[in-house]
């Protein structure tokens, strides 16, 4: 009887224990889950920056896949040296990189295409240019040998920039209606000395790996903006 009643104390004992619940396990919210649009496709390019006094920040590609965001792969990420601004209410010259959600039209390069690059790639030549005068027909345009009424002053010689331009995606700021004063040229391309004149810029390993993960079949978009504020990423 006695080792029945203590069996039955230590039943009692452990069934009033309290039992040990696990902590929740916070799972961080992918970007592209947040942002208000992320192009329709099923690829997306994300540059983040602090705020918009920063020059640098984070580049992200992700994936769409089973119907939740995944992050590919990561980078440091160099701005304007200006900053960033408002996309609609940038202004050329400024330095500063535009904020916004941005399809990217092509590829180009001083050097050959990279392995496992399915975006039309254009090679740069010794006449390949991209004019920015605002009185020029081409504006915003790549041409091959100088118009008339584009300066050399007032264009890219895009041979000249053998580093930066290597390998690089064209952002379509500005591109398919371009407002003359707004800006030209803006691209995702390989990291210089430092801050860029208002294009994105990446390590050239990162800049690879990205033009061979890019497929625009998915319909890859690029989003450029801050943390917070009026030019929030999750804004676009």
């Amino acid at each position: 009887m006695r080792t029945l009643l203590v069996l039955g104390a230590a039943l009692l004992s452990l069934g009033g224990a309290p039992a040990l619940v696990p902590a929740p396990v916070l799972v961080p919210v992918p970007l592209p889950a947040l942002m208000a649009d992320t192009g329709g496709g099923s690829q997306l390019i994300t540059a983040e920056a602090a705020d918009r006094g920063a020059t640098t920040g984070t580049l992200a590609w992700w994936d769409r896949r089973g119907g939740r965001w995944v992050k590919a792969g990561s980078a440091p990420a160099r701005f304007g040296a200006k900053g960033l601004a408002e996309g609609a209410r940038r202004r050329q010259g400024t330095s500063t990189t535009p904020t916004g959600l941005y399809r990217l039209p092509y590829a180009f390069g001083v050097r050959a295409r990279p392995a496992g690059t399915r975006f039309r790639y254009v090679r740069v030549t010794e006449r390949s240019w991209w004019c920015q005068d605002n009185d020029s027909r081409a504006y915003n345009r790549w041409v091959e040998g100088l118009p008339r009424d584009c300066r050399a002053a007032e264009a890219e010689h895009l041979v000249s920039y053998g580093t930066q331009y290597a390998h690089a995606l064209v952002i379509g700021f500005n591109y398919d209606r371009p407002v003359r004063g707004r800006g030209a040229g803006i691209f995702l391309h390989v990291n210089g000395r430092g801050a860029t004149a208002g294009c994105v810029s990446v390590p050239a390993g990162a800049m690879r790996a990205v033009l061979a993960w890019a497929d625009p079949a998915r319909r890859p978009h690029i989003a450029v903006g801050t943390r917070s504020g009026p030019t929030a990423i999750r804004n676009y």
